[in-house]
């Protein structure tokens, strides 16, 4: 009969092989966890024999350096056995050690969401507007300085060759230069020194010509590339306005000076926390008027004074009905994403609120403009100033669009077959679907499909569990979020790179908006669009939004009979492909 090594024996060669397996592992970043002596005595304590060949052979392998690779997703990991370690993201076997905060993680990935909710916890709330560099050359251009008020100006010609090369357009009468940086246009100090802090270097430029422009109390009609700056160029004027007034008042109720309008929660959500964190320290203080939240406590807080509301239209209609609040001071009128507001069909409530003030400066943006944009504008007021910054109503050319033809029943293995691919999946990565029980049923599927952290977000879902889905998405605790159209619009998710359109959308314009999500600022990304024939409402504007992109078309939608009418040209089709992997 064959004698049983000691355990004692075992566990001191087990040592041995922890410490070569944290050698051979240091390289990697993460560092080698072998089987515990705990687990052992646990499967001895619940009557696991094993012959004495294997558990001689395994104790000899514990002195060897372990040459498997470490694992690189999640649900590579198996569960953590009875004494085990667990990792503290998702609670398999905690094979590794964080070697930044000695933690218990199961795979690479583990590691990444773990360092991400540390990041999270220490870097501002606000993406640090990106620099923006001019073309270099000899060119100088003086332009109008609050601080050097000697110096005298450019020639309008050289103002235009100035905005020429920032590929500024404005249509109106007298429009205000642009301004270079945000201390010369006589913004108050310490707005300045938030914008500092939150890292707005310089100004992007839409941000050049509004701010300006609202200072000079000019009605605007902005048009802008998704991600090049739009919320702040509004919310700097009115912080700036906001805190001039209060300086000199020193007494009587504190009423609201300015309105901002957004068609939902979660932009207005986004607008409201940038707002705070720009008027830090200033007579400012905001009320968030949405649905969700109890309308009593939204009441309370404007009773008490506030200088800005940002709110849905619906939402502040029902207030006002319910609730006395004396608008009579407001003189700054924000709508935000006014073609959305208008396609969800808030025109009515929208121009409700503005009669109930008393002839204020109105200020639209959005990244797409038609003409019931512009009737809009002329009718809420006159000498509107338009401004458009980069290619509006067009997908951002930071954007590489990249479009698979794929039946719909197919649609799913597809999208298992990117997510599951190195190559192709790049998280953080929005999935944009068109139901509110697709987004659900989506999310919990590719979960089960790839063992990935999915959540999802909807108009159905309560404030609480939006709120909770974007604060995981945000952070990193889930690498792919599965929306309906309510994150297409606006929201500032600033470390996406990757866009999935499952389902397209019901607009030309929805899609350039849900394909922009992919930039911020410039960054490259990525769109993944899923076509098929059941979109052949948009087959003539996609087609040619793809050609004037110069991306790849796939053949099946070049020979659709509903983009007969689009020429593609000869040259063009040497270059069509099937897409038959992204």
């Amino acid at each position: 009969m064959l004698r049983l090594p000691s355990f004692s024996s075992l566990l001191v060669e087990a040592d041995a092989g922890v410490r070569q397996g944290r050698v051979f592992s240091a390289s990697l970043g993460i560092p080698f966890r072998p089987f515990s002596g705990a687990s052992f005595l646990d499967r001895m304590e619940h009557g696991e024999n094993q012959s004495a060949d294997n558990l001689l052979s395994s104790s000899d392998k514990c002195n060897e350096p372990e040459d498997l690779p470490v694992k690189e997703r999640c649900f590579e990991q198996r569960e953590a056995l009875p004494g085990e370690p667990h990792c503290v993201v998702c609670g398999r076997y905690g094979e590794y050690i964080c070697d930044q905060t000695d933690d218990d993680i199961c795979s690479v990935e583990c590691k990444t969401i773990l360092l991400a909710r540390l990041d999270a916890q220490t870097k501002p709330a606000i993406k640090a507007a990106k620099r923006v560099n001019l073309p270099f050359g000899d060119e100088s251009f003086c332009i109008t300085d609050n601080n050097f008020p000697d110096i005298p100006t450019l020639a309008a010609s050289r103002i235009n060759a100035l905005r020429s090369k920032l590929d500024i357009t404005v249509k109106g009468v007298a429009v205000p230069d642009p301004i270079m940086c945000f201390s010369s246009c006589g913004l108050p100090e310490k707005l300045v020194h938030n914008l500092e802090t939150a890292g707005y270097c310089m100004p992007t430029p839409v941000q050049m010509q509004v701010i300006p422009a609202s200072i000079c109390n000019r009605s605007l009609l902005v048009s802008a590339d998704t991600g090049s700056g739009k919320t702040a160029s509004f919310l700097i004027p009115i912080i700036a306005l906001c805190s001039r007034k209060r300086s000199r008042q020193y007494t009587g109720k504190r009423g609201p000076l300015a309105i901002v309008l957004a068609p939902t929660r979660e932009l207005c959500l986004q607008v409201e926390d940038q707002a705070k964190v720009l008027g830090k320290g200033l007579p400012f203080k905001t009320a968030l008027v949405v649905g969700g939240d109890p309308l009593a406590q939204q009441i309370y807080r404007i009773d008490n004074g506030v200088e800005l509301i940002v709110g849905t239209p619906g939402r502040l209609i029902d207030l006002l009905m319910k609730h006395d609040i004396d608008l009579s001071d407001v003189s700054l009128f924000v709508l935000d994403e006014v073609d959305c507001l208008l396609e969800r069909g808030f025109r009515d409530q929208a121009l409700q609120i503005f009669r109930a003030l008393s002839d204020p400066q109105v200020m639209m943006f959005s990244a797409t403009l038609h003409s019931e944009v512009e009737k809009m504008s002329n009718s809420l007021a006159k000498n509107v100033v338009q401004v458009s910054c980069g290619r509006p109503s067009r997908p951002n050319k930071s954007v590489k669009q990249v479009v698979i033809w794929v039946g719909s029943k197919q649609k799913k293995q597809k999208l298992f077959e990117i997510m599951k691919s190195k190559q192709h999946f790049k998280p953080p990565t929005i999935v944009f679907v068109s139901s509110r029980v697709g987004a659900d049923l989506l999310s919990e599927a590719i979960t089960v499909a790839t063992g990935l952290e999915v959540v999802s977000i909807h108009g159905e879902k309560t404030m609480n569990e939006r709120r909770e889905s974007l604060r995981k998405f945000l952070t990193g605790e889930a690498s792919v979020i599965v929306s309906t159209g309510v994150l297409g619009r606006g929201m500032d998710l600033v470390k996406v790179r990757q866009v999935i359109l499952f389902d397209m959308p019901n607009s030309i314009d929805e899609y350039v908006h849900q394909v922009g999500r992919a930039s911020r600022m410039g960054d490259e990304g990525m769109s993944i669009v899923f076509v098929n024939d059941e979109d052949r409402r948009l087959f003539k504007d996609l087609v040619q939004f793809l050609k004037t992109a110069g991306a790849p078309i796939p053949r099946e939608l070049a020979n659709s009979k509903y983009t007969s009418s689009v020429s593609i040209g000869k040259e063009r089709k040497r270059k069509l492909c099937s897409m038959s992997h992204p």
